[in-house]
């Protein structure tokens, strides 16, 4: 039986690396499979899944409205690939939970737990509820310690406490943090 996977981590832990090695992997058994992002990431162009060390491939993108079962209905595929999963909805969380478990085909989503403020992101908070499998994917802190938060800076490098949970096009403005410099 097939299963819903959530990878998660803090940022710069390897997700995107991670979710396109699996993609090669299916590819070089000769299998397909569908990669989809957000549309709220466009750090490397609309509707890219890239990596820091330079991978990327193109993906199928997902916005708040997208509809997974209409999305996925006519999908021939071995495995769904989901990145930034923190920007799923509950319900299209649920709906790729029902699609795995009535299609026999695993979904694997990557992405964060928390915000810069150490708050869920709802569809974190639902794949941590729903996924059949989860892991957690590590990365350290500057002080060397295990990184589990992320903080969010300013242009001058001084952290920033408020503001929206997402900021469009501000990846570099994000750092991992263990939980003890996340609270100092």
């Amino acid at each position: 039986m097939s299963s819903l996977h959530y990878r998660y981590s803090a940022m710069n832990a390897g997700k995107s690396t991670y979710l396109l090695q699996v993609a090669h992997n299916y590819k070089e058994n000769g299998m397909e499979v569908l990669l989809l992002t957000s549309a709220l990431d466009e750090r490397d162009g609309f509707g890219m899944i890239s990596s820091r060390i330079g991978l990327k491939r193109s993906a199928t993108t997902y916005s708040a409205d997208t509809d997974f079962f209409v999305l996925l209905k006519d999908a021939n595929v071995a495995c769904v690939l989901v990145d930034e999963a923190q920007f799923l909805s509950v319900e299209q969380v649920h709906q790729l939970h029902e699609w795995v478990h009535t299609r026999n085909i695993p979904v694997m989503c990557f992405g964060i737990r928390s915000d810069f403020q150490g708050n869920p992101f709802p569809g974190s908070a639902a794949l941590l509820a729903l996924a059949d499998n989860l892991e957690e994917i590590k990365t350290i802190c500057r002080c060397g310690k295990k990184a589990t938060m992320n903080i969010r800076t300013d242009e001058n490098g001084v952290r920033v406490r408020e503001g929206d949970q997402v900021m469009i096009g501000g990846n570099s403005r994000y750092r991992q943090v263990c939980a003890r410099c996340f609270y100092n």
